[in-house]
């Protein structure tokens, strides 16, 4: 009898000026799901595109930490190719929504705006092959991002929250400095050390690390 292998993977790309990360995740299962989806340029569509198509996998669903441009510029080609459905927390559907009035000045004068199909709430469960991720609600770069943790992989993506040394900005519409440094504190830096966190911008670094070194949320002792 042939042992069933688990596998999870993770393929992370690169998009947009604003060099954007984007996910997908997947298993041996086949099932994949995608989150953050910066790509606009053609080449950047067909990169994605082929790789999903090559590695065989059915995505079945399309996620977003939050609704900044550089994290949704790919959300209708994606909802549109793979026929999926896309998932927000409901607080940030409206900075989603803005970003069709100001897209072209940002030099993105193509953007489509998707609609959303439903929302995500803290202390619910994302699952796909026999993958789940629980969602956290951390907001302060975005009022209404979220991040998603795999307790037994170790991995949680970040979306624009905690960066290697650094964290998300705060000065845009909603973001709030102190909101942000709390959420840091009480839902990542409350995980393991070792949990990998893979972030919107950037190398992907540990929470155990960040918890020492990180010059705007590191913790100290008394």
């Amino acid at each position: 009898m042939t042992k069933k292998i688990n596998m999870f993977h993770i393929q992370e790309f690169t998009f947009n000026p604003f060099q954007e990360n984007t996910y997908v995740l997947y298993d041996e299962t086949g099932e994949a799901v995608i989150i953050d989806p910066g790509c606009y340029e053609k080449d950047e569509k067909v990169e994605l595109e082929e790789f999903i198509e090559n590695n065989r996998l059915k995505v079945t669903m399309l996620l977003n930490t939050h609704g900044h441009i550089d994290h949704v510029l790919g959300n209708s080609f994606i909802k549109e190719r793979f026929k999926v459905k896309l998932y927000i927390h409901k607080i940030d559907e409206p900075v989603m929504r803005a970003v069709k009035a100001y897209a072209g000045n940002y030099g993105f004068p193509m953007y489509q705006e998707a609609s959303v199909d439903g929302y995500l709430e803290e202390g619910k469960t994302i699952t796909f092959g026999s993958q789940q991720f629980k969602i956290l609600f951390v907001p302060g770069h975005s009022p209404g991002h979220v991040a998603f943790y795999n307790e037994k992989e170790k991995i949680v993506i970040g979306g624009d929250v905690l960066f290697h040394n650094s964290i998300g900005r705060t000065d845009l519409p909603g973001g709030n400095f102190d909101t942000l440094i709390n959420s840091i504190h009480e839902k990542l830096f409350t995980l393991p050390d070792d949990v990998v966190v893979y972030a919107g911008h950037g190398p992907k670094t540990t929470i155990g690390f960040e918890k020492a070194t990180n010059p705007f949320c590191a913790l100290t002792s008394n």
